[in-house]
């Protein structure tokens, strides 16, 4: 029976997936175990242990080679657990498994003579606690900060293209003063610096010292090796060439308190509330007038009112980040918690992480595929602002306050609220007042294209 995808990210969302499965899917998870167990027999050899040999340069790269799993690698491996595989039975224990298939693969090679040491003094979370950190890393690093760094860079563009183009601001909803629609840009990509900036900073915890933490088994059979520094090593040589760094928790039980999974997840679920924040302006602002959506020959927007063209690629981010955002709440609150030395109810929800980055990054495509196809209307912008020059009374009220005329505020309120104000009446306000003639012409030069302070400056600065 064919298999039929069972979530979007197996189907309609797959296409866009491909980088993201190479460093997070089950067959990375898998390169990662291994990844962990050949180097962890690498650091034995250098401990100086009784019938252990260093590693010699040729079996080094024996080591290296098996970190690329092929297609029957992975159906050997899952033969191992499941099904059992020629006269080794079914283990039904992941780990195990990748043992298993470590020491089918070095049955016929120079390490042949050190399979006993495959897995030595280790408990299965050991190699899932390194294997789940280095896949954090890898996401992280090779896929979720260079889409989003792609998506600053496109909003930094488009914030000093649009400097200048003036616009009406609200708040609640009302008409406040004139802005530059570069300039609100600006905002959410200097929002996005900041997070990006902690995100590139985080660090990925995993444990790594036995059954519960205490190196039982290593201490009992050799005493005097610095179990600690081992474990240490091992991690300083899975982050070679690496920028997102692992590290061992010190002390732990048996699982890691990952306490980093819930800080990275925090920072990323800022960053999508941030992006969710955009999405629903860019929707208003579409929605308005004020920004236009190129047309896609050929691209249906309603099945029944074949005029629309719907603002979907900001509604699908907004949406998909909030599914990404639903799970990492899961994952920050849940994943930090264990019953005593350790209990298994982690074991698969950590098999889901991989979907909520999944989801983020539909997100980040569709925001950038939307905004691809944005255009401000620097017209319409105009049009409707000029339709509320109301928006100059905080102008005209902050001259008169600094020219000492006593009440300004209060007579330009009465004199706006609740009433249509053109610019003619607001002008005739003016002259009417007892005011020296210098500050009347400071009043007659106001109006609602220029006043925008230093917005465009705002915009075009370089802050990064």
């Amino acid at each position: 029976m064919e298999r039929t995808p069972l979530c979007p990210l197996d189907g309609r969302y797959s296409g866009k997936l491909q980088a993201l499965t190479h460093v997070m899917g089950e067959a990375a998870f898998a390169t990662c175990r291994v990844r962990t167990e050949t180097a962890w027999l690498e650091i034995l050899s250098g401990l100086k242990l009784p019938h252990y040999k260093p590693l010699t340069a040729a079996e080094k790269k024996v080591l290296a080679a098996l970190h690329i799993l092929s297609a029957h690698d992975l159906s050997v491996l899952r033969a191992l657990e499941f099904d059992g595989y020629k006269n080794i039975p079914a283990t039904r224990h992941d780990v195990k498994a990748v043992e298993y298939l470590l020491r089918l693969k070095l049955q016929n090679t120079p390490l042949k003579n050190r399979i006993n040491w495959l897995h030595f003094a280790l408990t299965s979370e050991d190699v899932n606690s390194v294997s789940y950190a280095l896949l954090l890393a890898n996401g992280v690093e090779n896929v979720l900060l260079p889409a989003l760094e792609k998506l600053r860079q496109t909003l930094a563009k488009l914030a000093v293209k649009e400097a200048r183009g003036v616009m009406l601001a609200r708040t609640h909803g009302q008409p406040a003063v004139p802005t530059t629609f570069g300039k609100e840009i600006r905002v959410f990509e200097q929002r996005l610096v900041r997070q990006l900036a902690q995100l590139k900073k985080q660090q990925i915890s995993c444990k790594f010292g036995g059954a519960v933490g205490n190196f039982n088994a290593h201490a009992a059979v050799f005493p005097a090796v610095d179990w600690p520094a081992a474990a240490d090593k091992l991690v300083g040589l899975l982050n070679k060439n690496r920028k997102i760094k692992i590290y061992r928790t010190p002390v732990s039980t048996q699982v890691d308190p990952r306490d980093s999974y819930a800080e990275l997840f925090d920072n990323l679920r800022r960053i999508h509330i941030i992006l969710t924040d955009f999405c629903r302006d860019m929707w208003q602002y579409i929605s308005a007038g004020l920004v236009r959506q190129q047309t896609v020959k050929g691209e249906v927007g309603s099945s029944t009112m074949p005029q629309k063209v719907n603002p979907i690629d900001f509604e699908n981010a907004e949406g998909n980040l909030q599914l990404a955002n639903a799970l990492l709440d899961f994952f920050s609150t849940k994943l930090p918690v264990s019953r005593l030395q350790r209990d298994l109810s982690d074991s698969t929800v950590l098999r889901n992480m991989g979907t909520a980055f999944g989801y983020a990054c539909v997100a980040y495509d569709s925001l950038l595929r939307g905004l691809s196809k944005i255009a401000f209307d620097r017209a319409a912008a105009r049009e409707e602002l000029h339709q509320h020059p109301e928006v100059l009374a905080e102008g005209i009220q902050t001259i008169l306050r600094a020219n000492g005329v006593a009440n300004a505020y209060e007579q330009l309120r009465d004199f706006t609220r609740g009433r249509a104000v053109t610019l003619a009446a607001l002008r005739e306000f003016a002259e009417k007042l007892d005011v020296p003639e210098t500050i009347k012409k400071q009043l007659r030069a106001l109006s609602p294209e220029h006043y925008t302070g230093l917005a465009a400056q705002l915009a075009r600065e370089k802050y990064d």
